[in-house]
């Protein structure tokens, strides 16, 4: 039998400006995932958990918690952006130019705009993407920039390697 590493991330010698990744996994929203997220972070809006209140909105039906769809999105692009991250610096322009809704799947993209050596860390450097999550329609729901410090090969924490059975 052959010990095959999983996918690791990338470091940050692996962006290139210009880079697109596709990232693989979409998210279908429940009504159950809306509920639970904005009532854990307090967000009182009947908007997003009261269905009888929603109907009675211009969207007549609630609306996806805008934090949630954010946390998603940036989720969904962990595997191919943040996997090595050593700290995100900032989220900016966030826009959402379409609503997403109780049912909506989210997919989403990054596109590298720039890599730089960190001036302070030896250990890190700064990557900037722009990342765009879309619904199962294609229609674009949010768009964002983030700057994170991303860990130089060989310099991110290790895993544990398990003890080997004789």
């Amino acid at each position: 039998m052959t010990v095959k590493p999983g996918w690791t991330g990338r470091f940050l010698e692996d962006f290139e400006v210009g880079d697109i990744y596709e990232h693989p996994l979409g998210r279908t929203i429940t009504s159950t995932d809306n509920t639970w997220f904005t009532l854990l972070t307090q967000n009182t809006a009947p908007l997003h958990f009261d269905h009888h209140y929603a109907k009675q909105t211009a969207f007549g039906r609630p609306l996806v918690n805008s934090c949630l769809t954010l946390s998603i999105v940036t989720g969904q692009s962990v595997t191919d952006v943040s996997q090595n991250v050593f700290a995100n610096l900032e989220w900016a322009e966030v826009r959402m130019p379409h609503p997403v809704f109780e049912g909506d799947t989210l997919y989403s993209r990054s596109e590298v705009l720039g890599v730089r050596p960190s001036s302070s860390r030896a250990d890190v450097g700064i990557v900037e993407v722009r990342t765009a999550g879309y619904n199962q329609d294609g229609a674009v729901v949010l768009t964002f920039r983030r700057t994170l410090l991303v860990y130089r090969r060989g310099h991110s924490p290790q895993r544990p390697v398990p003890a080997v059975d004789a």
